[in-house]
């Protein structure tokens, strides 16, 4: 069943954006870096419910306002073009209805919704409200991957044969992650919505239509391993798939809890490699840095090729995501990189892989599944 869609006119800004940062959890911390020393956008309010964390990401900001809720954003008068929603998943919709109620864009963080019906819900108010809904994809930004698409469009590897993603994540070293971030993620665990396929796994689906177009049949053997009493990892899991071009992609996903994996943020090793029939190129590392190799290599005609200058600290992504999304608010030019309705397609490949798993990895399509 496909969404309802809708198009909503758009007029750009001829002066900075006023924004609001709503949600300044650990997540925050990347996504700010859109809005340092940039022209096109004044921050003007910090929204979040914890005083300690409040008065801490003021200091990034001092001429912003903050306040607790939404509600007293809305209450205080203060204008505001657009929002950066970094809330957990399980208040998305909740806090994007509000905010498109009072026709403020929004930039919402992945992975959407839990569900078809949630995202229909979003899409809907942002037509009835004449908003934009963006859900943000960071890893599209990332330049290592930015320039392995180039070289899949560019015809060098010859017709795609094929292409592999591998995901581990481990349980030792990284950035220090809060409990109370790690609550929800469980909680989302618990209701079927896992860590590494649904909510990290979301930056890898989203990879796969933006580098091979609409996926139509998913299938997927999800797995589960137990860390502690009550709480458990969806890994090792496989999903497999063919997109609308006949191309096929195939995900590892590991989880090794008692490896030590160098990252400046989450530990998690993540590599791409398409191959086609005249060579192959792969995206060594992303978030973590498992292989220290270059962060991009090609083999073509028995020659290897290695990018030693890319921009691949994963923090930039989230910069050019946000440069991205300020910028097209003042131009409304070029695609939107997520619009709503590309990201409920992600949605859509991940209830695909949830559906296939739960009948023993039938074929899906994910296409056919009802809100």
């Amino acid at each position: 069943m496909a969404e309802r869609v809708a198009t909503t006119s758009f007029e750009p800004y001829d002066r900075p954006v006023r924004a609001a940062l709503v949600g300044l959890g650990r997540i925050y911390e990347l996504n700010r870096t859109a809005y340092v020393d940039n022209r096109d956008v004044d921050v003007v309010a910090l929204v979040e419910p914890n005083d300690e964390r409040r008065r801490q990401r003021h200091e990034d900001w001092p001429r912003a306002q903050v306040f607790r809720s939404v509600n007293e954003l809305a209450s205080s008068g203060i204008g505001v073009d657009a929002v950066e929603v970094l809330v957990p998943i399980v208040k998305h919709e909740e806090v994007v209805r509000q905010c498109l109620k009072h026709r403020w864009h929004v930039n919402l963080q992945k992975p959407m919704a839990n569900d078809l019906a949630s995202a229909q819900r979003m899409l809907d108010a942002a037509h009835e409200h004449g908003c934009q809904l963006r859900v943000m994809e960071n890893y599209l930004f990332y330049e290592p991957l930015r320039r392995l698409k180039e070289i899949v469009d560019s015809g060098d590897l010859g017709p795609i044969s094929g292409y592999h993603l591998k995901m581990v994540a481990s349980g030792r070293g990284g950035w220090e992650v809060s409990g109370e971030t790690y609550q929800w993620q469980f909680d989302q665990a618990k209701r079927g919505r896992g860590i590494l396929l649904f909510d990290d796994g979301w930056h890898k689906l989203s990879t796969a239509i933006w580098l091979f177009g609409p996926i139509r049949e998913v299938r997927a053997w999800i797995g589960s391993t137990q860390i502690m009493e009550g709480i458990e990892i969806d890994a090792p899991s496989t999903v497999v798939w063919e997109h609308a071009n006949g191309i096929r992609g195939v995900w590892d996903i590991t989880f090794a809890v008692d490896m030590y994996l160098r990252s400046d943020y989450y530990t998690n090793d993540e590599r791409w490699e398409v191959t086609g029939r005249r060579g192959f190129a792969r995206v060594n590392h992303c978030t973590g840095r498992g292989i220290q190799q270059p962060s991009l290599e090609t083999y073509v005609e028995g020659e290897m090729r290695s990018f030693h200058a890319l921009d691949d600290d994963w923090a930039s992504s989230f910069r050019e995501s946000g440069r991205h999304w300020l910028r097209w608010l003042h131009t409304g030019e070029g695609p939107l990189l997520w619009g709503a309705h590309d990201a409920v397609q992600v949605l859509r490949v991940a209830l695909a892989a949830y559906e296939s798993s739960a009948n023993g990895g039938a074929g899906v399509d994910p296409r056919s599944l009802a809100g």
